[in-house]
Parts: C-alpha cells; structure tokens; sequence
C-alpha cells in the first residue's frame, strides 16, 4: 500500500499492489504541467487506486489525457490517459508520503528531453542554497 498527497493536504490518495514502471518523463506535456524538466511517474492499475480525501482539479490537455492537481495548492499529483495507459493511473512520485521508497528505472520521452539536461550531471553541487 502507498499513500501520498499534495503540499496542503487536501487531497490524499492510496493505492495497492506493484508498481506497472516507475520513469523519469521528459516529454513536453510533463514539463509544461509541472515547470520542471522532467517528472517521476510511478504507475498502478487505477482500479487498486483511490482518492481518500479532498477532490482533485483536473485539466484536459487532449483527448483522454487527464492531469489532476490540488486546486488549492497547486501541487501536480497523478494522470489518467486511458488511450496510452489503459487502466493505470500514474503517480507523481514526489507526492507519495515516502518518496524515497522506490527509485525509478527508465528515462522515458528522452527525444523532448532539454538539451541542457544531458549535462545537468556535470553542474556544481551545494547541500543548500549557496551563499544562504
């Protein structure tokens, strides 16, 4: 059982059993949902998934796929698109209570990847903010 939910807690959710794929996303549609270059995406058959509080805000990018956030906060919190991914539901991996426990194993949509992410390996790194 994982369980997970946005920044404000008004909305929680659960589900059960494995994961389908847990992948770092690098398609257009991620970035501009989350402002970020990439998402993690952890998959569970959606009938094993339910929402335990609140009601998600959700927005139609095309077709049948579905994003769903917290309409107070803000916070991105898992994807429907039953044209794609038939009967799963995709979690963001960061909203889950502990988002430690499972690492990811793919990079998926590495054609819309940021040039500069290639490289983001390379970069300096600070425990904080520097200069904080």
């Amino acid at each position: 059982m994982i369980t997970g939910g946005c920044r404000c807690g008004n909305i929680r959710y659960e589900a059960e059993g494995d994961s389908a794929h847990h992948a770092l996303c690098h398609c257009r549609d991620c970035q501009m949902g989350s402002g970020a270059p990439m998402v993690a995406w952890i998959a569970f058959r959606s009938d094993s998934f339910r929402i335990t509080r609140g009601e998600p805000s959700a927005y139609n990018g095309s077709g049948k796929s579905i994003r769903n956030f917290c309409g107070n906060c803000g916070t991105p919190l898992f994807f429907f698109n039953e044209d794609f991914l038939p009967g799963i539901v995709d979690i963001q991996t960061v909203t889950l209570d502990d988002p430690d426990e499972f690492a990811p194993t793919a990079h998926v949509q590495v054609a819309e990847r940021r040039k500069w992410m290639e490289t983001v390996s390379d970069l300096p790194e600070f425990e904080r903010f520097p200069g904080g």
